[in-house]
């Protein structure tokens, strides 16, 4: 597997274990055939996975620390039903690798591990099952799992470790690829399809391939859910990044055959709460499986408030089966709507820039009919409204609405939708006033009464308005500006600081509406004249694809601090920006600079692997780009005219190839202003 954002770094060497090399354990070798071009019906038709899994898997949460075992998934077991996480749907407890120990016994059979699981996998097993649960188990299609301590995998074992399975009584297999000693894939994976039904046991069959043979093109006879990507990472660019390789896949989807775009993140701390309610309404609109990857045990509440939405669990379950579809992308501003069975579409607004965009689009784009209204559901917020024909939100930086819009006669016992939205630069400096003016705009069949506007910042902070910010009415399709003066205290530190903005309203029958917006203002600074580095400077966001960006020194890997000195084609730099693909730095230049200047390369310590491409952004237009550099290639010097630009970003992209290895330098990075 490639070096991806991985939490099993090890992978990386997989490849090399096979070079040259083919072993086939007395498989029969497939027939040559062409891959399918379009999606094949399935041939599984044992009534298993007719909707997506939900569940739980322990390895983003504990990898194979000794923190894994029976207590553990007795424990998530538990919590399942005390939580109500049973009855929202999620039923599957999993075992990821680390299980079992790293030899078979004189029989050839596994075994589990007798400090982790004194009483055995069939012990819990049983204890799952009495909660009314599932336990699933994994292993890998190689010689060994992907873990490094090599525990034993399947190929050649197929027939005996799927009974082995049946017999603990396991109702789910993941089926890992590390180890496969170059044997086809889809005969790996089909000999394991057949023994487990030669078992008699229904057990869904979960092919982790990573994506890399299109098992979406040849899988739905084999498997349940396949994997389409990589391994995912608690991390804003690794989710991004699998999202957008996912998201095409939406013809092979359906009942009892899904595209699995690996587990969730929710809860595990390197992701905003934004962001992780983007990462779950997104999968849910995908018809992904929703397996659970954070430790229950130590939940937050609004991790749970997150998980047990039962309104955006229902999008994924919808018995339809249909995996959303993207209805338009721009400028990182996406709709993805999803038919569901009832008629109704539920639709994404999902925003993934690092700055607060407006997203529409209209009933008629997402699938429905004309209608005189519709009923617009924010899954979110809980709430109804009607809606004219508008779908649109103002939507903060990674963020997602998600709403389900319907066609009945049902929409005129709600309150008209209503749209906040901003204008203006969220920049602010200490002790100088920002001028913002909001929006508030019916979007509705009917008019918004009573209504009032408000805007909130920090203690301290002097948000007034300076011009009306109430009406008696607002008509549909029509808005109430207004203009507010933003101040904030002198000495305020540079950073992120949330303002938000509030709307309250009435229908005409005294139906209460409300609405809000939360927005993100950044205490800036001006830049110093002359030259500086980038890297003495503070960044307004660092967006980065495995671990943080750093500074003066390459990316390393996943710790803060953890990199090496700059080093492209033998050449050391004192100064700049290690960041890892997909990354984003942007800088606060506020109209005074005039040049941005670099070597780019990636950095040695890939030792020539990695291919990137390197571009720079000033005010939404890009002013420079590379091409695709390889780890082969030495530094290139880049030179971007940011003249009059307020912001500027540096953008390291994948080179089009995928993630492997994808360390960017920013060496010798400076700024002239």
């Amino acid at each position: 597997m490639r070096h991806l954002p991985t939490r099993r770094p090890h992978r990386r060497a997989v490849g090399a274990l096979t070079a040259g090399l083919l072993f086939t354990f007395g498989l029969t070798a497939p027939a040559a055939a062409a891959a399918p071009a379009a999606p094949v019906s399935p041939a599984l038709d044992d009534g298993l996975a007719l909707t997506p899994p939900m569940g739980f898997n322990n390895w983003n949460s504990t990898h194979c620390r000794a923190e894994f075992n029976e207590s553990m998934v007795k424990g998530i077991a538990d919590i399942f039903v005390d939580k109500g996480l049973k009855d929202a749907g999620y039923r599957y407890v999993n075992l990821d690798d680390c299980w079992a120990l790293p030899n078979r016994d004189a029989d050839g059979r596994l075994v589990p591990d007798p400090v982790r699981f004194p009483g055995g996998i069939k012990a819990v097993a049983d204890y799952v099952h009495s909660k009314g649960l599932k336990l699933g188990i994994y292993t890998s299609a190689g010689t060994k799992t992907c873990d490094s301590a090599g525990f034993p995998g399947a190929l050649g074992h197929e027939y005996s470790d799927a009974q082995q399975f049946a017999d603990w009584g396991v109702d789910y297999l993941k089926y890992d690829n590390c180890n496969n000693q170059g044997v086809d894939a889809r005969q790996r994976y089909t000999t394991m399809r057949d023994a487990l039904k030669a078992t008699g046991r229904p057990i869904v069959y979960s092919i982790c391939e990573w994506g890399q043979n299109k098992p979406w093109e040849w899988a739905a006879d084999v498997g349940h859910l396949w994997r389409t990507t990589g391994d995912v990472s608690d991390n804003w660019a690794s989710t991004l990044s699998i999202l957008k390789k996912n998201l095409p896949l939406a013809p092979y989807a359906g009942p009892g055959h899904w595209n699995d775009p690996d587990m969730l993140e929710v809860g595990n701390g390197g992701m905003t709460d934004t962001e992780y309610r983007s990462h779950f309404s997104m999968w849910s609109v995908m018809a992904a499986p929703l397996l659970i990857g954070t430790d229950l045990r130590r939940a937050s509440r609004a991790t749970f408030g997150i998980l047990d939405n039962k309104e955006v669990i229902a999008v994924d379950q919808d018995p339809l089966g249909k995996q959303g579809t993207v209805v338009s992308s721009e400028g990182g501003r996406w709709v993805v709507a999803k038919a569901m069975r009832d008629g109704s579409r539920a639709v994404a607004l999902f925003n993934e820039s690092s700055t607060t965009q407006r997203i529409a689009t209209t009933a008629r784009a997402v699938g429905l009919p004309d209608a005189p209204a519709y009923t617009l559901r924010d899954l979110w917020q809980h709430r109804s409204y009607n809606a004219a024909g508008t779908i649109a939100a103002t939507v903060p930086a990674h963020g997602t609405v998600l709403v389900r819009v319907s066609v009945g006669p049902g929409w005129a016992a709600h309150p008209p939708a209503v749209e906040l939205g901003v204008q203006g630069s969220p920049l602010v400096q200490a002790d100088k006033t920002a001028t913002l003016t909001t929006a508030v705009t019916d979007l509705g069949r009917t008019p918004a009464t009573r209504v009032s506007v408000s805007l909130t910042g920090p203690d301290g902070w002097t948000v007034r308005p300076d011009s009306p910010a109430r009406t008696p009415v607002v008509p549909p399709g029509r808005t109430l500006s207004t203009r507010w003066a933003v101040t904030a205290p002198p000495g305020t530190p540079t950073g992120s600081y949330d303002l938000t903005l509030r709307a309250s309203y009435r229908s005409l029958a005294g139906a209460r509406g409300g609405s809000a917006l939360p927005l993100t203002a950044s205490v800036v600074v001006p830049p110093p004249s002359g030259t500086s580095y980038l890297g003495d400077l503070p960044w307004l966001t660092a967006a980065n694809g495995w671990g943080p960006a750093e500074r003066d020194t390459s990316n390393g890997e996943s710790a803060a601090g953890d990199g090496h000195p700059i080093t492209l084609g033998g050449v050391v730099y004192a100064k700049g920006l290690g960041v890892h693909a997909e990354s984003s730095v942007e800088y606060y230049t506020g109209g005074a600079c005039r040049t941005v200047t670099a070597d780019v390369g990636v950095d040695d310590e890939k030792e020539a692997k990695g291919t990137v491409a390197f571009e720079v952004w000033a005010d939404g237009a890009k002013v420079a780009s590379t091409g695709v550099r390889t780890g082969a290639m030495p530094a290139q010097p880049l030179t971007a005219d940011v003249t009059g630009a307020p912001v500027v970003r540096l953008v390291v992209t994948d080179g089009g190839d995928g993630i492997d290895s994808d360390h960017g330098d920013w060496a010798d990075a400076r700024v002239s202003c």
